[in-house]
């Protein structure tokens, strides 16, 4: 659908009558052509794709980027003494979640829901995990309800309040269990969670009257500092509260409070915590493969390894606005990436066009989930069956959108990965 707002409309008429918007020097509105086509990564990739015969949207993952993360991290947290605990929503692949466990000689998995726990107790029933989010009581019972209380045993399950404390409680005295629980404590983030010792020791105290829970520990997520004017200042305020917790818990559950759980970080601050910190665990999930809105200087030694590559449906013709042609010329001379037309298998997806350089989404025709709309100047050169790349936002969700991953490796894929089912 184009979406062309009377502004644009009448700038388009204006540029079209032989007006010419100038900057102070001159054509500084003019933007610069910055076509091209796939560099010899890109290149060799695409012909990886062809030789597997994969020609619809799919999800790659880059094994040597993949490794090569893996082993920085292992030896960043290895040199800090910091266990790792990997996060399941950011790599919801069984496959790919154990060659990051492997590699990082790792037991601990942090989880977000229902439906990935239960298929991560069916492949890892000894595994060690924590919860990165309260549940709601009603899918905790049907956890209970559907797993049985011995296969739960070594969950920690997050509380955020007295009142979810209360709830479940409830539900194991129903399933005559001991549940274990990490609290959740706000160290900035002001997401929720126990906001200061005071409420935090009250909840402990609660924890401990109910008789049906083990303190398991503590889970602090401080991805906030990142993303700051002053992450300094902002790292500085967060371990201060964070120690503070720690102090609390330890005034009241007998015992070193560091022999329990007092986890921390995520991809945007495990590194800080490298450098030292009062947490005793980090989880980490998405740097693995480092998505774009991973790109931050602490993880600069991360390479991307996770690209989507979908085929080119249609190329090489002009750009033909619907209703609006008579501002194809004049867009084109004011951006000539806007030149030709380049439609693309599916499409609106939380990701970036990388490959070939100077693609880009066009403001004027809007989102397709079906053929999405790409241009760039005549410098780039496609044709329908090519590839294009792009580069995902995050890598949670969007990883349960493309079936089976591919993996490249070699010059070759190699191999396909089965990913969990889709879920909240």
């Amino acid at each position: 659908m184009v979406r062309l707002s009377r502004r644009k409309a009448m700038a388009g008429a204006a540029l079209a009558g032989g007006i010419v918007v100038l900057g102070a020097g001159g054509f500084l509105l003019r933007r610069g052509d910055h076509g091209g086509n796939h560099d010899a990564y890109f290149g060799a990739l695409q012909a990886a794709l062809a030789q597997g015969g994969l020609a619809q949207p799919t999800l790659v993952i880059d094994a040597a980027r993949l490794d090569a993360n893996i082993a920085r991290l292992r030896d960043a947290v290895g040199q800090a003494h910091l266990p790792l605990r990997v996060v399941v929503k950011s790599l919801p692949c069984p496959t790919l979640l154990d060659r990051v466990a492997k590699g990082l000689s790792t037991n601990r998995f942090m989880v977000f829901n229902g439906a990935m726990l239960s298929a991560m107790l069916a492949l890892h029933p000894d595994g060690d995990y924590l919860f990165g989010k309260p549940l709601p009581a009603a899918l905790v019972a049907e956890l209970y309800a559907r797993q049985g209380a011995a296969a739960l045993a070594n969950v920690q399950w997050l509380v955020d309040t007295p009142e979810r404390i209360a709830a479940y409680a409830a539900i194991a005295r129903a399933n005559a269990a001991r549940m274990k629980l990490s609290l959740e404590i706000d160290v900035g983030l002001h997401r929720g969670g126990f906001a200061d010792p005071a409420a935090l020791a009250e909840g402990v105290k609660a924890a401990l009257a109910a008789d049906c829970f083990e303190i398991g520990g503590l889970m602090g997520y401080d991805a906030h500092v990142a993303k700051l004017g002053n992450p300094d200042a902002a790292w500085a305020d967060a371990q201060r509260r964070y120690g503070a917790a720690i102090r609390a818990l330890g005034d009241i559950v007998p015992g070193d409070p560091r022999r329990l759980t007092l986890n921390s970080a995520g991809s945007y601050t495990v590194m800080r915590h490298t450098r030292g910190t009062v947490a005793n665990e980090v989880s980490v999930g998405s740097a693995f493969v480092k998505p774009h809105d991973f790109d931050i200087a602490e993880n600069g030694r991360l390479d991307p390894a996770l690209f989507i590559a979908t085929p080119v449906i249609k190329a090489g013709h002009k750009l033909d606005l619907p209703g609006h042609e008579y501002l194809d010329g004049p867009l084109a001379f004011m951006d000539p990436n806007t030149a030709q037309a380049i439609y693309i298998f599916g499409g609106h997806w939380m990701a970036d066009p990388v490959s070939p350089p100077g693609l880009q989404y066009s403001d004027l025709i809007g989102h397709s989930s079906n053929q999405e709309l790409l241009t760039a100047s005549w410098r780039t050169h496609l044709k329908p069956d090519d590839s294009v790349f792009l580069r995902p936002h995050q890598s949670e969700a969007l990883m349960l959108q493309f079936g089976d991953l591919a993996l490249y490796e070699k010059g070759r894929i190699t191999e396909r990965w089965p990913v969990f089912s889709a879920s909240a």
